[in-house]
């Protein structure tokens, strides 16, 4: 990319429901343990949005604060990914720019389910890339709490909800917070491993209500997320004529502690680069890469000038990783 078009990241902002449900609050429904769900996934507790908050509010949240990191609100277009959106028609995208004050922008969701936050990036990038923009809002929300079977102990413990956001600015390709190289890959044969059957256009409804959650085989789910995730770090760090050395910070899609530490051992990275917030928000999908950042900023963990790799995997099957050198920004907060 020439000077001045390059994908810098400019602000970052999260927004977490306030309401906890830890592992106990499960086993009372479920037959399950606190034990039982840490060993398997890694995850103690896990934020659950209210019956009247939905996709397009936590996303204008998780929006507004990354605006405020920012220090501006000049924005030309807003990225959604999101695989839970309010509607199946309209995209969400709009009323989360309505909702921040930016009517009249572009807007427009994008559906990679857990890597979508990846995607997005990258489509945001190719945007400022091309001239089309100069500044994006990218957003990662989802609310998979709603698309999971309450009775079901392989999906619920698992996920949580929750936004995150990012401004990506016009810049050069040397400064910190400049975005890339990209690698996005999907593998549709396999979509079948995380699927909600039912709602869509190929079967709108199901006199079977489970058609309408997500189901989920796991064992083969955790195999693919492993083996991609850390096929396709190195894939971005050989483009970039680094190693797994380079790497200060290593963030993965949170999906599960087991699942992010097999792929940092596959790559050769250290535990304690590796970021992980999964215990106190679960698997957040789209919005898990931004809040992960966020967190690791907040707690020091992120620092100016760290080279931070981040990777992603989710349903579709979609994966995808990109690297930048971590920028002099903080997550904006309420005012």
């Amino acid at each position: 990319m020439h000077d001045g078009h390059h994908a810098v990241l400019a602000g970052l902002g999260a927004w977490l429901p306030p309401r906890v449900v830890d592992n106990d609050d499960l086993a009372q429904h479920l037959n399950t343990s606190d034990e039982w769900i840490r060993a398997r996934t890694g995850i103690g507790e896990r934020r659950i949005a209210d019956p009247d908050v939905s996709t397009v509010d936590m996303a204008i949240a998780a929006g507004r604060n990354a605006l405020r990191s920012a220090g501006s609100d000049a924005i030309d277009a807003v990225v959604l990914a999101t695989a839970t959106p309010d509607y199946l028609c309209p995209a969400s995208a709009p009323q989360v720019a309505s909702g921040l004050g930016l009517s009249g922008v572009a807007a427009f969701d994008v559906n990679a389910v857990c890597s979508g936050f990846i995607y997005a990036l990258a489509t945001a990038a190719g945007m400022i890339a091309g001239g089309v923009a100069g500044r994006v809002l990218v957003v990662g929300a989802d609310a998979f709490s709603r698309y999971c079977d309450p009775a079901d102990r392989t999906t619920v413990p698992i996920f949580g909800d929750g936004a995150g956001a990012v401004v990506l600015r016009a810049g050069t390709a040397d400064e910190p917070g400049a975005l890339g190289p990209f690698d996005l890959h999907s593998e549709g044969e396999n979509a079948g491993l995380l699927i909600v059957p039912a709602g869509g256009a190929k079967q709108r409804q199901s006199a079977d209500p489970h058609d309408h959650y997500l189901t989920m085989q796991g064992t083969a789910v955790f195999r693919h997320a492993c083996a991609r995730m850390a096929e396709s770090a190195r894939a971005v760090l050989e483009r970039s004529g680094l190693g797994v050395g380079d790497v200060d910070r290593f963030v993965g899609h949170q999906a599960n502690i087991r699942i992010l530490q097999a792929t940092a051992k596959q790559l050769g990275m250290p535990n304690d680069r590796v970021v992980a917030n999964i215990e106190r928000v679960g698997n957040t999908s789209a919005a898990s890469i931004p809040l992960a950042l966020a967190d690791a900023c907040d707690d020091g963990d992120l620092q100016p000038g760290h080279r931070v790799l981040l990777t992603a995997f989710g349903a579709g099957l979609t994966w995808g990783s990109t690297l930048l050198t971590w920028p002099d920004v903080k997550p904006g907060g309420e005012a």
